[in-house]
């Protein structure tokens, strides 16, 4: 899911160890311990029968190799209230129906290696010694964990330690963890956190495994709707990818086993914050850009334009709302603003990748205005909101809708070597992940969180949450922006 750290910080490729730490501004992330480990031990597919169709090994593609080597997905989920059942009941009906679900989800019990010395990377699926899988405490009471699921602004630092860690630097690497944590009085709300190596699977396969694992604890089940695929032969047959997906290691990784990271974001200076947006405003929202985009085009004597999408009509309200928000007390120039979103291929193929394929299959789009362009200092002058949809509108029809995937993927290093800019807006995830319906069996999460993202999830009866990591001194005018469209 989140793709997009690489896009913002250049390879350190000459850097020791401590200077990339201090640079990454995560030095000394433990200053202020809130979480303690009870207990550490590790899942295994209590039987598996999903194995990839070619043995324990699943070769990399490009899609894969270009998350190489970034920073892992790390989601948490809290919930509270009185149908929770007792800590240790809850801890064992997780690691069971845990122990299921890695028996068809093969990939996520395995680890990421290097195989040759001709930078292959593959993932090994062979189960040891299986997932992580923490138990553990934070310092405050329920009443403290409930104040953290419902906060607008995030406590970043205590995020970070309600996921388990998750060491990528070096292959192999596993591939996923869970860390399960109890407030310090023992009852009344619990935090199940979830971390995956970005190389083995993209937000859309996540949500996949998250629903076949919580309709496995609620239900005792795995009557998954798609049993999951893991065969990349459908990318590899083109004749770009093999040789795509080695330089894209070679990038990541050219001392193997050594990988060398994108450093971390410095959550320290940011102040992420969630917000709500209600099928009503969303449909406000839409109804709002399409009537603009009317009067444009009747005026300029184009056809009617077609209505935009949620996902269109939220991200190009998020990014008009930030550039005016980092433009605040400066003049709007011609500089080149940028926004990246991820573009899920697997039906795009030819042919189309099985329905139910598990890995990653998605690639990163831009949308190119100027500031001036989204910046607009009347209250009730949306021109930069609908240039903002009409861009996006042709990204999708030029890039997305008729290029090949692959066809520039021999360019794909050097493109991303290229985009460090600071004007660039990253988003992640899609109203489409319904992570907001991960029940284990007691119920919806109060909160879902894709930590130091900016993303979009889907909730119940139309509404998405909006997550946003902005520096602290563009956040509340952002704010202000945002909210006084919905």
């Amino acid at each position: 899911m989140a793709l997009m750290q690489m896009l913002r910080f250049p390879i350190w490729r000459k850097k020791s160890p401590i200077q990339l730490l201090l640079a990454s501004g995560m030095c000394g992330v433990a200053t202020n311990i809130r979480v303690r480990v009870l207990n550490v031990t590790h899942v295994q597919p209590a039987q598996t029968t999903n194995l990839p169709r070619h043995g324990a090994m699943i070769k990399l593609s490009p899609f894969d190799t270009c998350f190489l080597a970034l920073r892992p997905a790390q989601v948490l989920f809290f919930y509270d209230g009185t149908s929770l059942p007792p800590f240790p009941s809850l801890v064992s009906l997780l690691r069971v129906s845990l122990g299921a679900t890695l028996g068809i989800f093969a990939p996520f019990a395995g680890k990421v290696t290097a195989c040759s010395d001709d930078h292959d990377v593959v993932i090994d699926c062979s189960p040891d010694p299986g997932v992580k899988f923490v138990e553990a405490e934070y310092s405050g009471d329920a009443a403290d964990m409930r104040r953290l699921a419902r906060d607008k602004e995030h406590d970043t630092e205590a995020f970070l330690q309600l996921v388990p860690e998750l060491e990528v630097g070096r292959l192999p690497a596993p591939a996923f963890a869970v860390q399960v944590t109890r407030p310090a009085d023992g009852g009344g709300a619990v935090a199940v956190g979830v971390v995956m190596h970005h190389a083995v699977a993209d937000g859309q396969s996540l949500w996949q495994f998250m629903r076949a694992w919580s309709t496995m604890s609620q239900e005792g089940s795995l009557a998954v709707a798609l049993a999951p695929t893991f065969d990349r032969t459908g990318i590899l047959r083109h004749p770009k990818a093999e040789a795509a997906a080695r330089n894209l290691a070679r990038f990541s990784a050219p001392e193997l086993p050594k990988v060398n990271r994108f450093p971390d974001p410095d959550w320290r200076r940011q102040s992420p914050r969630t917000y709500l947006l209600t099928a009503g405003q969303i449909k406000s929202l839409k109804q709002r850009i399409l009537f603009l985009q009317s009067q444009a085009t009747t005026k300029n004597g184009d056809g009617p334009p077609e209505p935009p999408t949620t996902y269109v009509a939220i991200a190009s309200l998020l990014w008009t709302s930030i550039v005016r928000a980092r433009s605040v007390n400066s003049a709007a120039t011609l500089d080149d603003e940028y926004l990246s979103f991820p573009a899920d291929y697997r039906r795009r193929l030819h042919p189309p990748l099985e329905p139910g394929f598990f890995g990653n299959c998605i690639k990163v789009h831009y949308v190119r205005a100027t500031t001036s362009d989204l910046v607009c200092r009347s209250v009730n002058n949306d021109n930069g909101l609908v240039r903002a949809a009409a861009g996006f509108g042709r990204a999708m029809r030029e890039h997305v809708e008729k290029e090949d995937p692959l066809g520039d993927a021999d360019r794909w290093v050097e493109m991303i070597q290229g985009l460090t800019r600071e004007r660039l807006m990253v988003l992640g995830g899609s109203n489409r992940h319904m992570m907001y319906e991960v029940d284990f069996g007691w119920g919806q999460p109060r909160r879902v969180e894709f930590i130091l993202n900016t993303t979009l999830l889907g909730a119940s009866g139309g509404a998405v949450y909006v997550s946003v990591n902005l520096h602290r001194d563009h956040v509340d005018t952002f704010e202000a922006n945002f909210l006084s469209h919905v």
